[in-house]
C-alpha cells in the first residue's frame, strides 16, 4: 500500500501548489550555500508531522482491529474514501469552516516566527507547522492511514505521503513559473480517480476474499469464549 501513499503525496503536490508554494517559496534564500539543505529541511519537518499524525491515527485503527471488526473497518474506510474522492471539491469546501480557523491561525503565527528566525532548525520547524495546515488531501491520505490498523504503518504511510509530496515541492523552489495553472489543474484531476481506486482497495482486503495481494483471507480462531481473527498472507 505504500505506493498508494507516494502516489497520492505526489498529486496532491499539485494542490500544494497553491496553499504552500509561497511558504515554501520563503524558506531559505538562493544566495546562501545551504539552500538546498534549508528546502529539503522543511520538507522533511512535514514529513515528520505526517508520520506523527499518522502514528495517533493509527492507534485508533488499532484499536478497531482488537476490537474484532477489522473486516467492516476496513471496508467502512473505503466506503468513506470513496465518497470523498467523488464528492473531493466539496470536501475541500468543509475545511473553510470555522473551526479550523483557530488551528489556521495558530500555524501561520509559528511559520511567520520560523521564517523570520531563520537557520536550519528554524526551517525545520516551518515544515513542522506546515504540515498541521488543514488540507484536504492530508486528510485523504489519513483516512487510508486509519485504514492500515497500525501505529506503525499509519505512521510509514504517512511519512511515504509526504515524501510523495517533495519532488514538485523543490522543483517548484528552483523554478516556480515551469508549473502553469493548466498543468496543476491536469494533474489534480486524477486525484478523485486515485482516492476512489484506494477506496476499492481497502473494499476488497475487508472482503477477505482470498486474492493473493488484493483481498488477504481473514481465519478466525475460537478459544472457548474467545475469538481471534488474523489475516492470511499468500
Amino acid at each position: 500500500m505504500i505506493w498508494t501513499a507516494f502516489l497520492l503525496g505526489f498529486l496532491g503536490s499539485f494542490h500544494c501548489v497553491g496553499m504552500c508554494g509561497p511558504i515554501a517559496l520563503a524558506v531559505g534564500n538562493a544566495s546562501n550555500s545551504g539552500f538546498i539543505w534549508n528546502k529539503i529541511l522543511y520538507n522533511l519537518g512535514r514529513s515528520f508531522t505526517y508520520a506523527i499524525l499518522g502514528l495517533l491515527i493509527g492507534f485508533v485503527g488499532f484499536s478497531m482491529s482488537l476490537a474484532g471488526i477489522q473486516q467492516g473497518f476496513s471496508i467502512a474506510m473505503g466506503v468513506v474514501l470513496v465518497l470523498l474522492s467523488l464528492n473531493y471539491k466539496k470536501s475541500e469546501q468543509l475545511l473553510q469552516v470555522s473551526i479550523f480557523s483557530g488551528l489556521v491561525k495558530w500555524v501561520r503565527q509559528k511559520l511567520s516566527y520560523f521564517l523570520k528566525r531563520g537557520g536550519k532548525p528554524a526551517f525545520f520547524a516551518t515544515g513542522l507547522a506546515n504540515g498541521l495546515l488543514p488540507c484536504g488531501m492530508v486528510y485523504m491520505a489519513l483516512i487510508a492511514a486509519l485504514g492500515m490498523q497500525s501505529p506503525y504503518l499509519g505512521a510509514v504511510y504517512m511519512f511515504f505521503f509526504g515524501i510523495g509530496t517533495i519532488p514538485l515541492l523543490l522543483f517548484l523552489m528552483f523554478s516556480s513559473q515551469i508549473i502553469t495553472v493548466k498543468t496543476r489543474m491536469n494533474f489534480q484531476k486524477a486525484i478523485p480517480y486515485l482516492g476512489v481506486i484506494l477506496g476499492i482497495i481497502f473494499i476488497f482486503r475487508g472482503l477477505g476474499l482470498g486474492i493473493p495481494g488484493l483481498s488477504p483471507e481473514m481465519v478466525t480462531f475460537d478459544y472457548g469464549t474467545e475469538k481471534m481473527e488474523i489475516t492470511v498472507c499468500h
